[in-house]
């Protein structure tokens, strides 16, 4: 079966045309590459798909080379905390094909100790995006040429965006006027445990309303 290449239209034609497009494209993809695949779905208009994590480099390799794929550019990768979950972790890749002029959201997932392929061989934009996951979430990247810490400070205990990280913090950074210098003290707040509650994020705001 001959791929079908998926062009996101620019005009006026209505949703349900654009959405069979990207039906059409996902179930070519799911085809081609049916074991890299664990599920698709549509979000505004765009293809979110969620691949095995020990597929990412091929799968990712595969996107980028196609002829009737092309996504040469790799915009952004991201995470969310799913505490509840198994593998709590979920990492997102944005990319963008110039030439079809079209986007494709890309999941996979993972935890704290099992490692996710690092893309910078086949997109070296995803040096510095994987160093901001791993430095927020700690989500490690194998493969990478320079994982550090690149938003938080030298010496940083943590992952600041994890769901179950201190909303004070472990340490308090502070300009101290007599020594001239900043320094660092453990905190003397303590924080009580948080419960997480997914379901609907909006419950309390609507019973106030």
């Amino acid at each position: 079966m001959r791929y079908l290449p998926f062009v996101k239209q620019q005009d006026n034609a209505s949703r349900a045309s654009t959405h069979v497009l990207i039906e059409k494209f996902s179930k070519s993809l799911t085809l081609l590459v049916p074991k890299w695949i664990q599920s698709f779905s549509f979000q505004n208009d765009e293809l979110v798909i969620v691949i095995y994590p020990e597929y990412v480099l091929p799968f990712f390799q595969f996107l980028k080379d196609h002829t009737n794929t092309q996504f040469k550019m790799l915009m952004d990768i991201t995470a969310v905390d799913y505490p509840s979950r198994e593998k709590r972790f979920e990492i997102v890749y944005n990319l963008l094909s110039p030439q079809y002029n079209s986007r494709i959201r890309v999941k996979t997932y993972g935890d704290e100790i099992t490692p996710i392929e690092s893309l910078v061989g086949i997109y070296s934009s995803s040096n510095w995006f994987e160093r901001e996951v791993w430095d927020m979430f700690g989500i490690f990247f194998v493969n990478h040429p320079d994982l550090r810490r690149i938003l938080t400070d030298y010496g940083f205990q943590g992952h600041p965006l994890r769901k179950d990280f201190p909303l004070s913090g472990y340490v308090e950074v502070r300009y101290d006027d007599s020594e001239k210098r900043v320094i660092t003290e453990p905190l003397e707040i303590t924080q009580e445990f948080r419960s997480f509650d997914f379901a609907n994020p909006w419950e309390i705001t609507e019973k106030k309303i």
